[in-house]
C-alpha cells in the first residue's frame, strides 16, 4: 500500500532534519540504500524545507507566482464503471489542484464514497505524489464529525487515489453565490467551522487553504474539506513542521504561493512561516463574507487583492449589514488583524466568542418577544390583570379583617362564685360575679 511507503518517506525526513544539514547525506545513504526513488522523494522534502523563499522576494511575475484553483478537465480520466479495487466509479464530481474527484460505490460495504485520484501532472513528479500522500497523512490524523473522513488509500494501474467520505450537499461557495446567509445561519455555520479548525489545530495541523469552496454544507452540518495544502508536525509534535505543499510543483520552494488570494493571511502572502493564526485570519474573511454578502478583500486584479489584504481594512460588517451585532463585528475584526499577534490566540477562543453571541441573542430575543407581546395586546387586555389583582386584594383584606387580632370581642355572660363570710372571719358561701 502507498501509505506504508509514505510513512517511510516521512520517517527518513524526520531523522534527517533532526540533524545538522551537513549530516543529511549520511542519513539518506544509510536509510535509502539501493532505493533511488525513495531517496529522491526524501531529498525533495529536504529541499523544500531548506529552500522555501518569501513570496515578495521572488522575481517571477505575479501571475506565475500564484496558483489558484484548477479548472475542470476537458475529459475526466476515469469513465463510469471503472474499478479501483473494491470501488466502482459511478460519476465525475469535480477537479482540484491535485487531482479529480469521483463518486464511487464501495462494493464490500454497499455505500457511496468519494475517490480522489492524483492528476497525471502531479503523478509524474515524485514531489507531487509525495504531496498527495501528505494530504492523506494529514486527514488520517483527524477524526472529527466536522471533518471529511478518510476511508482508504491505494494504488492501481499507475493511479494513486484516496477514498473518502461521500458528502451530499453544497459548498459554502455555492451557497454564497446565491445570497448572503441569514445572521443566525451564518453564526451557526461559523461555529461548526471553528469547531473543525480547532480540532485540526489540536492535532498539529494548519489547513492553510480555508475558503468557502472547502466548506461543505450537509444535512448534518458543516464538513471541512481538502487538506492538500495543510502543514503538520511529525508524529508526537516533535521536530519542525512538515510542509510538503512547498515541495510540489508550484510550491513555495519555487517562489509560488499556494492557496486562494482572497482568504490568505498577510504572513502567508509574504512567504513567512505560518501557524494556526493564519487559519484564524482566513476564518475571519470567510465569516465576513457570510455576514456581509461580499468578500473582505477583493479587486480587479491579483495585485489589488494582495494590496488590500496587506494594507486595507474592509468596511465593518455592521455597516454593510446593519442588524449585525457589535460583538460579532468585533470577533470578525479581531480575526482579520494584519499582525497575527493581535488576533485571537486560538480557534477555540473564537468558537467560545461565537457561542456567547448566540446565547446573548437568545436572551435578547426572549426579552424582545415579551415586550412586543405586551405592546400588541389591546387596552382592556392590558388592564385586565390589574383589575383581577385589585379584586383579589380587596377580598384578601376582607378575610384578614375578620380574623384581625384587634377586632373587639362580644361581651361574655358572667359566671358566679358563692362565698360565705362568717362574723368571726370564717368563709361562708355567697354568690359573687366572676368574670
Amino acid at each position: 500500500m502507498l501509505m506504508n511507503r509514505a510513512e517511510r518517506v516521512f520517517t527518513i525526513f524526520d531523522a534527517a532534519v533532526a540533524r545538522p544539514e551537513g549530516e543529511w547525506a549520511g542519513v539518506l545513504a544509510d536509510e535509502c540504500q539501493d532505493d533511488p526513488q525513495l531517496r529522491d522523494e526524501v531529498e525533495s522534502l529536504l529541499a523544500a524545507h531548506k529552500g522555501a523563499r518569501g513570496f515578495l522576494s521572488s522575481r517571477r511575475s505575479l501571475a506565475d507566482r500564484t496558483q489558484l484553483d484548477a479548472t475542470e478537465p476537458a475529459s475526466p480520466a476515469l469513465a463510469p464503471g471503472t474499478r479501483l479495487g473494491a470501488f466502482a466509479v459511478e460519476s465525475f464530481i469535480g477537479a482540484g489542484g491535485m487531482g479529480e474527484v469521483y463518486r464511487a460505490r464501495d462494493m464490500r460495504l454497499d455505500r457511496h464514497v468519494a475517490i480522489k485520484v492524483i492528476s497525471p501532472a502531479a503523478a509524474a513528479d515524485p514531489r507531487g505524489r509525495a504531496r498527495f500522500t501528505y494530504e492523506a497523512r494529514a486527514i488520517a490524523r483527524l477524526s472529527h464529525p466536522r471533518i471529511c473522513a478518510l476511508h482508504d488509500i491505494g494504488h492501481q494501474d499507475g493511479l494513486d487515489f484516496l477514498v473518502m467520505e461521500y458528502l451530499q450537499g453544497e459548498t459554502l461557495a455555492a451557497r454564497l453565490g446565491r445570497m448572503a446567509l441569514p445572521l443566525d445561519e451564518a453564526i451557526r455555520t461559523a461555529i461548526e467551522i471553528a469547531e473543525a479548525l480547532a480540532a485540526a489545530h489540536v492535532s498539529g495541523i494548519v489547513h492553510r487553504d480555508l475558503k468557502p469552496g472547502n466548506v461543505m454544507l450537509t444535512a448534518s452540518g458543516v464538513k471541512l474539506l481538502d487538506f492538500g495544502l495543510a502543514r503538520l508536525r511529525s508524529p508526537g509534535g516533535s521536530g519542525p513542521p512538515l510542509d510538503l505543499a512547498g515541495a510540489a510543483p508550484g510550491g513555495t520552494g519555487s517562489g509560488v504561493i499556494l492557496g486562494t488570494l482572497q482568504y490568505m493571511a498577510p504572513e502567508q502572502l509574504e512567504g513567512k512561516d505560518v501557524d494556526a493564526r493564519a487559519d484564524i485570519f482566513s476564518f475571519g474573511a470567510v465569516l465576513y463574507e457570510m455576514v456581509a454578502g461580499r468578500k473582505a478583500f477583493d479587486g480587479d486584479s491579483q495585485a489589488s487583492v494582495i494590496a488590500a489584504t496587506l494594507s486595507a481594512t474592509p468596511p465593518p460588517a455592521i455597516v454593510t449589514q446593519p442588524p449585525t451585532p457589535l460583538s460579532l463585528d468585533r470577533v470578525i475584526r479581531t480575526c482579520m488583524k494584519k499582525h497575527r499577534d493581535e488576533r485571537w490566540a486560538n480557534m477555540h477562543d473564537v468558537q467560545l466568542q461565537l457561542q456567547g453571541i448566540v446565547q446573548e441573542g437568545m436572551a435578547s430575543a426572549v426579552q424582545w418577544t415579551a415586550d412586543t407581546d405586551r405592546r400588541r395586546r389591546p387596552a382592556w387586555a392590558r388592564a385586565l390583570p390589574w383589575a383581577i389583582a385589585a379584586i383579589l386584594g380587596v377580598g384578601l383584606l376582607l378575610v384578614l379583617g375578620r380574623w384581625a387580632p384587634w377586632q373587639t370581642s362580644p361581651p361574655r355572660a358572667p359566671s358566679w362564685l358563692n362565698v360565705l363570710l362568717g362574723v368571726d372571719g370564717t368563709l361562708a358561701t355567697t354568690d359573687v360575679p366572676f368574670v
